[in-house]
């Protein structure tokens, strides 16, 4: 059903798994500094004595990638979705040469891998740029362009060999909500800054895309067999009602939110709506001549998607509303949610790939995908079924996607491989992994990974090439 050197895999982020914050050289970045609280994460300027910053340590992949290469291996991964810190090779950004001690640490990573014929697929930035280079304004100034192309030349050139597809940015859309100027533009706003407006996020976003084009180029010209995706995060909004004003605004809600910056990466221009929307808006795109011909020049090969939930849009302000990924919609009736109020929705995913390859005639790639619970530890085992049974239904809408609508997909990479923590708050009680990592919300416990229910039964999927979903 699926085909034959399908990418079944697992993915990460440094910044969620790696830990390591301050070793081997490496320097400071924008989750170094965002401190846990009992509201989420909150920005503070530099690190400061007495709080508790999760990503200094997370789930400790630096000190146990060879133990969680080996776990990969057993579980069957055929691909390891996984990102590089910048600031491990570059630890303020401004460096003139890389810091060999990060790169060697890669190095191990991808031998590692490569032993177990597992394939890595990087992303270059998620969600970590250098923190003294967010002091300087980060993607709102143009000059760091610069600095990310200085990065991308010391991997590409470094890895030639041992990396094939590469993702230039982490849910490059997530730059346009308000959250996401600490995280993917690297602006260092607090979320209720006033300073935080559209025209200042989109300003940063046309940099990343011109960061974006010109990476690619240069990817080829030294390795032509470097594969490059954007990456997005999936925003896919049914109309509330069959309305046509709520169908109308569905429709424009899913231009913006995220067709936007795949038509922008994959077609090579602005795309005419965004006109219509930076108008109402208000934004103005300062340009430099030659922008449109970078742009052009420097489309991507695949587009690659994180995929969890769906959302309904309508004129009803009075409907009820729900949350997750960094965003909110209003509530789909037909739907059942997470613990943690997540819409499910595996039959989205089969549309939403359907609508994707219609438009762009590019393959897809899943890089994300899965659901986080409160996972609990009995008698040494950890039973997962809610998981098995999420998982079993969205690799099933992926299948029919595949094989019954002819839509070409790379690989599917569930969210995540291990336990890592979260983005928003910072915490780890919410859980995703095939492997728990025994450690709480403060950093305690002793790091042993244990493979969950939902470990064994991938395995049998992946061996079996995505046929044996049940037991």
């Amino acid at each position: 059903m699926f085909p034959e050197g399908f990418l079944w895999g697992a993915s990460t982020a440094a910044n969620q798994v790696e830990g390591g914050w301050d070793e081997g050289g490496k320097g400071v970045s924008v989750i170094d500094v965002q401190a846990c609280g009992p509201h989420g994460r909150e920005v503070t300027d530099g690190i400061l004595p007495g709080r508790f910053y999760s990503s200094h340590r997370a789930s400790d992949f630096y000190h146990h990638y060879k133990e969680d290469i080996a776990l990969f291996a057993q579980l069957g991964l055929k691909a390891y979705r996984m990102s590089i810190a910048w600031t491990r090779i570059f630890p303020t950004g401004a460096e003139d040469a890389p810091n060999e001690a990060g790169l060697a640490f890669y190095d191990q990573v991808f031998d590692e891998l490569h032993k177990y014929g597992i394939e890595p697929v990087v992303t270059i930035s998620h969600y970590e740029p250098p923190y003294a280079l967010s002091k300087q304004g980060g993607w709102a100034n143009r000059e760091m362009i610069g600095c990310y192309l200085r990065y991308c030349s010391a991997i590409f050139r470094r890895y030639k060999g041992k990396v094939k597809y590469w993702l230039t940015f982490n849910e490059i859309n997530c730059a346009q909500v308000k959250f996401g100027i600490m995280t993917a533009a690297g602006v260092n706003y607090n979320f209720w800054d006033p300073q935080n407006t559209e025209q200042l996020r989109y300003q940063a976003l046309h940099h990343q895309f011109l960061a974006s084009a010109q990476a690619v180029q240069l990817g080829r010209s030294i390795d032509p067999d470097f594969r490059f995706g954007c990456m997005l995060a999936s925003m896919f909004n049914y109309p509330l009602t069959c309305a046509p004003e709520d169908v109308l605004l569905a429709q424009q809600t899913n231009q913006v939110k995220y067709l936007f910056c795949g038509d922008v990466m994959i077609r090579g221009r602005y795309p005419n709506y965004i006109q219509r929307y930076f108008s109402q808006q208000g934004i103005t795109i300062q340009t430099e001549p030659g922008d449109a011909d970078i742009l052009r020049q420097g489309t991507v090969d695949f587009c690659a998607l994180s995929y969890y939930m769906t959302y309904c849009t309508g004129l009803d302000r009075n409907a009820e509303k729900v949350s997750g990924n960094l965003l909110e919609g209003l509530k789909n009736p037909y739907l059942k949610t997470s613990e943690f109020g997540w819409q499910i929705d595996p039959m989205g995913l089969r549309c939403l790939l359907n609508d994707l390859y219609d438009r762009w005639q590019l393959p897809l790639m899943i890089v994300e995908n899965g659901l986080g619970a409160k996972d609990t530890v009995e008698d040494g085992k950890i039973h997962d079924n809610y998981r098995i049974v999420y998982l079993r239904e969205h690799i099933r809408a992926l299948e029919a996607a595949i094989s019954e609508d002819g839509v070409p997909v790379l690989g599917y990479m569930p969210w995540s491989a291990l336990d890592l923590i979260a983005l928003s708050t910072g915490n780890i009680e919410k859980r995703y992994g095939f492997i728990y990592v025994d450690v709480d919300n403060e950093g305690c416990g002793s790091y042993a990974r244990i493979p969950k229910d939902s470990f064994y039964w991938y395995k049998k999927v992946i061996a079996s090439n995505g046929e044996k979903l049940t037991d």
